[in-house]
């Protein structure tokens, strides 16, 4: 089983508060984030942008594995993820992704239900549905 972590610290109240985000990569390290880059225009990153990121390059790499499997390895893959967020609720309701791959030798029959199969299995499309867990700790 392999593990990664990453870290957030957040000081003040949401509006006025601020925060930054680390991962045991270090390539975030001190990256700030905000209530403004998060629901504005600010320039911090923010949870969503990451989740994003997170699946385009999951996805991207599922599909590149599951066309070598079937046979057709690609020359190249381009994702975009696009996350929408109901601020109202405070819900992801979608992520689109928008692929374009060149791949030779391959149909589009098979390239269009290769690449379903990689949206439905790659590790951050499950986890979208993951169980939860907490550990909480209250400071004194």
């Amino acid at each position: 089983m392999m593990k990664r972590t990453a870290s957030a610290q957040w000081n003040g109240t949401l509006k006025e508060g601020s925060g930054t985000l680390g991962t045991q990569s270090a390539i975030l390290k001190d990256t700030p984030y905000s209530f403004r880059s998060r629901f504005a225009d600010g320039t911090e990153t923010n949870p969503e942008e990451l989740i994003a990121a997170a699946h385009a390059g999951c996805f991207s790499m599922a599909l590149s594995l599951m066309l070598e499997q079937a046979g057709s390895p690609p020359e190249s893959i381009s994702t975009k993820a696009e996350l929408s967020l109901d601020t109202d609720k405070l819900e992801i309701t979608t992520i689109v992704l928008t692929l374009t791959a060149k791949v030779p030798g391959i149909s589009e029959d098979k390239f269009q239900e290769v690449a379903q199969q990689a949206k439905e299995n790659c590790p951050v499309s499950k986890v979208l549905k993951a169980e939860i867990k907490l550990n909480a700790t209250l400071e004194a």
